[in-house]
């Protein structure tokens, strides 16, 4: 017997018709002898409606009522499936984020978890229950406020979880019945992968792949977590997110990912002079706000222009700190381009392969897509290049690197 931790999505438990569906493959898993522990979304399209209304009141809402508001999705969605486990006759209990003390920091609306005290899911399962617990959602243990953890955080709960349980394998069941090379909307060659690395996984979460959010993946590196990821529709093989092999690095680029939610900020004639750099970035810090790409140029008559990326939800708030910065340092202006986006090529086969930017920018070059910038890492290539062609990039660079 193995302890498992279960993760569905909101279109996994998007009507009560599904939500039956998911109570079966939860059923079918205990039946099997494994202890369980599940981790549900909210219904899909519920958070983004009750978004919607809290914007219909106010367009600059407080984040600890958005916090309030938006953890009742998932609130409401558990009950759900618990109730109809017991009416199939399994004994299952819902938990909130609060109730398997879930802890976070006190950045509202993209918190992060500090800790899980695991006992109350281990008490319940000791007594033969299934649990099913509230993902997305936590609370601050210094102020009691619920605290979300970000789009895409119940993937997040449920391997966060899964690590403190200490589970055998935390399965996330989508839409989808695996992770692909590419977007299969865009790219119709696209392969299934049957199993990809953390690192690979963790830079195409956090590149855009919108499977599994990105500290989840980190999580599960981080506590040696194996993640598999499958379709709560069709019973199908799927992908397992594990530690790398050497069978993995025989292969250079694994997928390529696209990013739309990118905005760029260009501050111009920035002061060249040290610390200044330092002041935006920690000003922005401050703000919760995560930057991406960096470009400096180079210095002249004592000054430079400074560009960089920041995502389109956070864009309004950053436009705010680095106006006001702007005119602290005494920079000449501060523009923002919403028409971008970022592709990238991702593979730990390229730590050992030469010539992998030089290709990708070739092939860019071949298409008549100009790039704007470019970031890079040991395993991953990316290139902030028009919104427009951000899909047409996808499709040709994965036919040179991919189906090559």
């Amino acid at each position: 017997m193995s302890l498992v931790v279960m993760k569905f999505g909101g279109t996994s438990v998007g009507s009560i018709e599904r939500i039956k569906n998911v109570a079966k493959i939860i059923a079918k898993k205990k039946d099997q002898g494994h202890d369980v522990v599940v981790t549900s979304s909210a219904m899909s399209g519920e958070t983004d409606r009750l978004i919607g209304l809290l914007k219909e009141i106010d367009k600059d809402y407080d984040l600890r009522e958005y916090d309030a508001l938006v953890s009742t999705g998932e609130s409401a969605s558990c009950p759900l499936v618990a109730q109809a486990l017991i009416s199939m006759g399994y004994k299952a209990v819902s938990l909130s984020g609060i109730q398997i003390g879930l802890e976070t920091d006190h950045a509202h609306s993209k918190a992060r978890i500090m800790k899980i005290d695991g006992a109350r899911i281990k008490k319940e399962l000791a007594d033969g229950k299934i649990c099913i617990v509230a993902g997305f959602q936590g609370y601050n243990p210094v102020t009691n406020d619920i605290a979300t953890l970000g789009r895409g955080g119940s993937d997040t709960s449920a391997v966060a979880i899964a690590a403190a349980i200490k589970a055998d394998v935390c399965e996330i069941y989508t839409d989808v019945d695996g992770i692909y090379t590419g977007d299969p909307r865009i790219v119709r060659k696209a392969k299934k992968l049957d199993k990809i690395s953390y690192d690979e996984m963790l830079e195409l979460a956090s590149l855009g792949a919108k499977v599994l959010q990105s500290r989840s993946v980190e999580f599960g590196m981080n506590y040696n977590v194996d993640i598999m990821v499958l379709s709560s529709l069709e019973d199908k093989p799927g992908t397992l997110v594990t530690k790398e092999d050497d069978e993995m690095e025989q292969v250079v680029v694994r997928g390529v990912a696209s990013d739309k939610n990118q905005a760029k900020i260009t501050i111009k004639s920035v002061p060249d002079r040290p610390g200044i750099a330092a002041t935006i970035f920690s000003r922005l810090a401050k703000e919760a706000i995560n930057v991406d790409v960096i470009i400096q140029n180079v210095s002249t008559e004592g000054n430079t222009d400074l560009s960089f990326t920041v995502s389109k939800t956070d864009l309004s708030r950053s436009l705010t700190v680095c106006r006001e910065t702007a005119k602290e340092i005494g920079a000449k202006e501060v523009l923002a381009d919403e028409d971008i986006a970022k592709v990238s090529i991702v593979g730990v086969g390229m730590r050992s392969h030469a010539g992998v930017a030089a290709k990708m920018f070739e092939v860019l070059a071949a298409n008549s897509i100009n790039i704007q910038m470019i970031t890079t890492s040991e395993i991953k290539v990316s290139c902030v290049v028009d919104e427009k062609f951000a899909e047409l990039a996808v499709r040709v660079l994965h036919e040179a690197f991919v189906e090559d």
